[in-house]
């Protein structure tokens, strides 16, 4: 068999009992087939939940050969799911949280990062991969693969996916990272300044009390730049409601500020207030937990969200394809 099997005494494969994180360094086609296929096939054959999220084109090859097996397989388009990153992991504790009372072992595949991305958004999924590492409990039973293009992907983005991933598999060999930096990494890239933006820029301040001229000034930007109206008007709800949640007590006000950038109209919001969980917009919220509630009904929203918090306040980037 290929990578991606726990082989006990005699070759028989073992049901592992905790969270694992990996990633798969493949170079072709052939090369990730021969990975993932004896992956999902093990865990079939020991009865465990599988779930498969990767673009279209691999689930179609995957499931050629996997033959009739496929059907025991939940498959997810990467392509739609992982469009905005923040909208994954909550996929993935959705699997977990629907087969918890069987008390198995799961076992999924997924692939974030993939040749063709824009940048913004491989940036966020390599957020996203070492978030995996604080998201899902230690004691839960998920094997999780994470593959990665070594021929098709930066030499950079597979350095980063030692940094966030525990063990790395390779032509069938496991190994431990030596680079992998867990919840450290994860505050360091929370943390981090996101880039200055390009000339020209459109900014705005505001308090509390003047939050219905910022989604008048957004849904007029949206629209000069060829925004459909419902597209318009769902990017101005979601500044609107990650904009109230950071001034919402006292005399405390933000900046917004809007620039076009590689086929994107881009909001930017700015408050002092700081955020230490760098996890946030990515679970359903009350509407009493303010920003929470806010990042997360605009990650449903919007193309892509950025969110970046340190002793200068937090940042959110709102991303919306043109």
């Amino acid at each position: 068999m290929g990578g991606g099997y726990d082989a006990g005494v005699n070759g028989v494969v073992k049901a592992h009992r905790s969270y694992r994180h990996e990633a798969l360094l493949y170079r072709d086609n052939w090369g990730f087939l021969d990975a993932v296929v004896p992956f999902i096939l093990d865990g079939l054959a020991l009865e465990q939940p599988v779930m498969v999220a990767v673009i279209g084109s691999r689930v179609q090859a995957i499931r050629a050969a996997l033959g009739n097996c496929a059907d025991k397989v939940a498959f997810v388009n990467m392509a739609e799911l992982g469009q905005n990153p923040a909208r994954i992991i909550p996929a993935w504790q959705r699997f977990v949280e629907s087969h918890a009372d069987a008390h198995r072992p799961l076992r999924g595949i997924g692939e974030p990062v993939w040749a063709g991305r824009r940048e913004v958004e491989i940036a966020e999924c390599q957020l996203h991969e070492a978030l995996l590492n604080i998201a899902i409990s230690p004691d839960t039973p998920l094997w999780l693969m994470c593959p990665y293009d070594i021929n098709g992907l930066d030499h950079s983005v597979i350095g980063e996916a030692h940094r966030s991933h525990p063990v790395i598999v390779e032509s069938g060999r496991y190994r431990g990272s030596t680079d992998y930096s867990g919840a450290y990494h994860v505050e360091r890239m929370f943390t981090r300044d996101l880039p200055e933006p390009p000339d020209p820029v459109e900014t705005v301040s505001f308090a509390a009390a003047e939050l219905g001229g910022l989604m008048y000034s957004v849904a007029r930007v949206a629209t000069v730049v060829g925004l459909p109206g419902e597209r318009a008007s769902q990017l101005a709800s979601a500044v609107l409601e990650i904009a109230a949640d950071g001034v919402s007590t006292g005399d405390t006000r933000g900046s917004l500020r809007m620039w076009r950038e590689g086929g994107a109209l881009i909001c930017e919001i700015h408050d002092p207030a700081v955020v230490d969980d760098p996890l946030v917009g990515r679970a359903p919220a009350a509407p009493t937990e303010g920003r929470r509630r806010g990042l997360w009904r605009a990650n449903q929203l919007c193309d892509l969200i950025q969110v970046r918090s340190n002793g200068s306040g937090t940042t959110v980037r709102v991303h919306t394809w043109i």
